[in-house]
């Protein structure tokens, strides 16, 4: 591995259960697709789940590493040259606000599930990509990076600018 560039994917499932989508990217068939995009590491922060990634890879060119919670997982968004994330807002914005590339792996097995919404309306505004844990090797082939749309926080100073009017609070 020596002269090979560190393209680390971060798999990240929050403070949930996620086991699918934990075994989905511990695929061979996912794996391969991350090793054919030139991806050479994978970190998986797998939550409460009960399903245990092997940190040996069948193919020995993709290290795989794995942990349960960390206080904060900043910092490895920042490292990652790809994120791949449950449905959690969180998790989607602070991805999308460092500019990572993100591919949103929805839980299915969720009820009145409101983030397959949030993900899908962002994937359709270019944000990020969205898969569900048997769609994630074909997502992971069919990539294009460059078709990605930076996000933009929205403003929020006309609204609170109502607020204020209404309330009778000063306003600029």
């Amino acid at each position: 591995m020596e002269g090979t560039e560190r393209r680390m994917v971060f798999v990240t499932v929050g403070t949930t259960c996620f086991d699918a989508l934990v075994k989905a990217v511990e695929s061979v068939e996912v794996k391969e697709a991350l090793l054919q995009r030139g991806y050479t590491h994978l970190l998986i922060q797998m939550g409460r789940g009960t399903y245990m990634p092997s940190r040996v890879s069948s193919n020995s060119t993709l290290q795989v590493d794995y942990f349960t919670f960390s206080p904060s997982i900043a910092d490895y968004i920042r490292e990652a040259s790809l994120v791949i994330s449950h449905a959690g807002s969180g998790s989607i914005f602070e991805t999308l606000q460092l500019g990572k590339p993100l591919i949103v792996v929805v839980n299915e097995d969720l009820m009145d599930n409101h983030q397959s919404e949030l993900a899908e309306e962002l994937a359709d505004r270019k944000h990020l990509f969205c898969a569900r844990p048997q769609t994630l090797q074909e997502t992971v082939e069919a990539m294009d990076l460059n078709t990605l749309l930076p996000y933009t926080p929205g403003d929020a100073k006309q609204v609170v600018t109502l607020i204020n009017k209404f309330f009778g609070f000063p306003f600029d």
